[in-house]
């Protein structure tokens, strides 16, 4: 049948000269991609063959067949639906082009239609007639009539009475509870407090154009990261988000990418106070920090929960670039040994508040350092004391933390011959969890291969590869897992090789 189907598809495109892909679903339990809403579309396209098509095998209405073309999603066909929304979702048309927020220009009275009852059956109704309710978020579905006292305004969602009339189900429902079916027209007025973030400044921005509503949230600080297009109205935005959000009191905009030497970047403060200095809270672990001096990004939580997941108690944790702690604290608190280090000042001198917010700041050894010099130095100072007294028997692992996406592979080539004398058990090698960019087809098999060039070695069938996020697109962020191989670690090959390394 699907075959069937799609060959049937093909034809109806060839002989429409369709320059659009299409999709369809059976059903409202398809899972549609990105969009925010679904409007009707203008009837102005050749696609009725195609629902005559679909029709006799989806035992639905053609309306259900949707179509994606330069990226907007359409529902056909043509409904008031689209009209009603236009309305009753929409700020005053005037709003359009606002640099400087007027809330009162919001302002807006629309036609809907209600229903007069008695206040003793509002509740009543209210259930028996749920679906046709207005159920718009913020506005009240019932109130005062003007002309009676003891009466109450139920208001009506405008798409469902398109025409101020009630169908025959509802018509009865009315019957049964002896009120009055007859529709009235009621003025509502809507303000900028009825409209939510998103509807604002679709609103205001020029049509066509990208709306941000989104943002990293940061304790009491919005993070945004708008477009070209966008700044004229950055202010606009932020005081938007700020009095869409509870809790929200700042809102910041980076003006540069993060190339610092410290991982920080420049930004504006584009809305609220100017206090940069919070507090969050991820994975039960609390943290402060000042925002404009420091990198944090809450959107690497689960990422910092899998890798303190990994930990059991007792083992070491090397964190070679810490930040202000998200792996170090909830291993301390996980009663693993921890160093860290970072060489931003600023992300040191958090670590060490962090670990005493969190009162683990006896088990953690802070390091101000450069990313090298602490591999080179602590790490093979506690490697080379620690890895020969361990026994068979004895289950601590070491583990090295490597979080500096845009060149933590290129310190790989630390570990060549970073250890002397003869190597350890197999098990107790140093597991490497390092972090990268790539833009790659195949960014698994990028990051690997750049790996392995750091440490002149293969890892096939040493390592693992998670994908950590997708940054922008077609840029991933990776995570590459693996032991350090002993011939890579130790200047004298392991003993089962039976032979020596070439000069």
């Amino acid at each position: 049948f699907a075959a069937f189907l799609m060959e049937r598809l093909h034809n109806v495109y060839k002989m429409n000269n369709f320059s659009s892909r299409t999709l369809w679903r059976f059903g409202h339990s398809a899972r549609l991609l990105k969009s925010n809403h679904f409007r009707t579309a203008a009837s102005n396209t050749s696609f009725p063959a195609v629902w005559m098509l679909l029709a006799p095998y989806s035992g639905r209405t053609p309306g259900l067949f949707v179509v994606v073309k330069k990226n907007r999603f359409f529902t056909m066909p043509e409904s008031v639906e689209n009209k009603a929304d236009l309305e009753l979702y929409l700020p005053h048309p005037e709003v359009r082009g606002m640099t400087l927020l007027n809330r009162e220009a919001f302002k807006r009275t629309v036609v809907v239609p209600v229903l007069k009852v008695k206040k003793e059956i509002v509740n009543t109704l209210l259930k028996s007639l749920k679906h046709t309710v207005l159920q718009r978020p913020g506005l009240k579905r019932v109130v005062d009539d003007p002309e009676d006292e003891d009466g109450r305004l139920v208001i009506l969602d405008p798409y469902k009475i398109p025409e101020f009339s009630l169908g025959e189900a509802e018509q009865e429902v009315l019957k049964q509870l002896n009120v009055c079916p007859e529709v009235s027209k009621y003025n509502l007025e809507l303000t900028y407090e009825n409209f939510k973030s998103e509807e604002i400044l679709r609103a205001v921005l020029p049509e066509g154009q990208e709306v941000t509503s989104g943002f990293s949230r940061v304790g009491h600080i919005a993070h945004l990261n708008l477009r070209d297009h966008q700044l004229p109205y950055r202010h606009l935005i932020g005081q938007v988000i700020i009095d869409k959000n509870p809790g929200i009191t700042c809102v910041v905009n980076k003006t540069s990418i993060i190339d610092s030497t410290y991982r920080n970047f420049q930004m504006e403060v584009l809305a609220g106070e100017s206090n940069l200095v919070t507090k969050v809270r991820e994975n039960n672990t609390a943290y402060e920090l000042d925002f404009s001096k420091v990198y944090w990004n809450p959107r690497l939580s689960t990422e910092h929960g899998r890798i303190v997941e990994l930990l059991k108690p007792g083992d070491v944790l090397f964190d070679v670039f810490a930040g202000i702690g998200p792996f170090a604290v909830p291993a301390a608190k996980k009663k693993c040994r921890v160093f860290a280090n970072d060489l931003n000042p600023e992300s040191y001198s958090w670590l060490l508040h962090n670990c005493k917010l969190n009162k683990v700041d006896n088990k953690i050894k802070a390091f101000n350092m450069d990313g090298r010099d602490f591999l080179q130095g602590i790490v093979r100072e506690e490697l080379s004391k620690e890895l020969p007294l361990l026994k068979e028997e004895q289950k601590t692992s070491f583990h090295i933390v490597m979080n500096l996406p845009a060149l933590a592979i290129e310190f790989l080539d630390v570990f060549r011959h970073l250890l002397s004398g003869e190597p350890c058990s197999t098990a107790a090698l140093p597991t490497v969890h390092c972090y990268g960019f790539s833009k790659h087809d195949d960014p698994a098999k990028d990051i690997q291969e750049r790996a392995e060039a750091s440490l002149g070695t293969s890892l096939d069938g040493r390592c693992s590869t998670y994908l950590v996020r997708n940054v922008a697109p077609n840029k991933e962020m990776l995570c590459i897992s693996f032991q350090v191989p002993a011939e890579v670690l130790y200047k004298r090959p392991c003993p089962e090789e039976g032979k020596e390394r070439p000069p």
